[in-house]
């Protein structure tokens, strides 16, 4: 069996989004992947052809202003090239946010990655978790404990830095890599015997 790979294309303005990537990356790297990381605001074009050759590619961005940031909306924009011949058609894809607040529509974010994965043709691996902390017997130090499903959400304080990310949103993102990579591994094994 090959080994999928999974490619992370995020930005990240102060840091705490790429520690979420980071995050991503190891629980896929844990999986069993060959990890890129791709900052979107620095892309080369031999990056560019590494997004191409992937089975997976895990969107990711801060949300600023109810959406993700302006260069993560730069490089969506330039994937324009690779919508036109459908070259990402059938990859997987995947996504998660921060935003200093609980909410921050977070949610707007995770579906305008969804939005960019369908017009590609892609496949979107929701982050298959019940939510956390939503009863008197949970702790905020649950898995998906601001009970998103559509992928990863985190919350950082805006008084603190990429240190300040919390280790259950950290916990959370290690965990959509590696379901990511687990899917693209019965993406596969599928499509060997088809």
């Amino acid at each position: 069996m090959t080994t999928p790979v999974v490619s992370i294309a995020y930005h990240s303005g102060y840091g705490h989004t790429a520690v979420l990537a980071e995050a991503v990356r190891s629980g896929a790297v844990a999986a069993g992947a060959e990890v890129h990381l791709v900052k979107v605001d620095e892309i080369t074009e031999e990056q560019w052809e590494t997004l191409d050759r992937s089975d997976a590619i895990v969107f990711g961005s801060p949300t600023y202003m109810g959406t993700a940031s302006g260069a993560f909306h730069v490089f969506a924009e330039a994937t324009s090239r690779r919508w036109s011949g459908q070259d990402w058609k059938d990859k997987l894809a995947a996504g998660f946010t921060n935003s200093a607040s609980k909410s921050g529509d977070k949610l707007h974010t995770l579906q305008f990655f969804q939005t960019l994965a369908a017009q590609h043709g892609m496949h979107w691996v929701n982050l298959g978790l019940l939510p956390g902390w939503n009863s008197s017997t949970a702790s905020e130090n649950d898995l998906n404990r601001l009970g998103f499903f559509a992928g990863a959400a985190a919350q950082s304080n805006n008084d603190q830095g990429p240190e300040g990310v919390h280790k259950a949103d950290v916990a959370t993102a290690e965990h959509l890599g590696r379901r990511v990579t687990e899917t693209a591994r019965v993406f596969a094994r599928g499509r060997a015997t088809a």
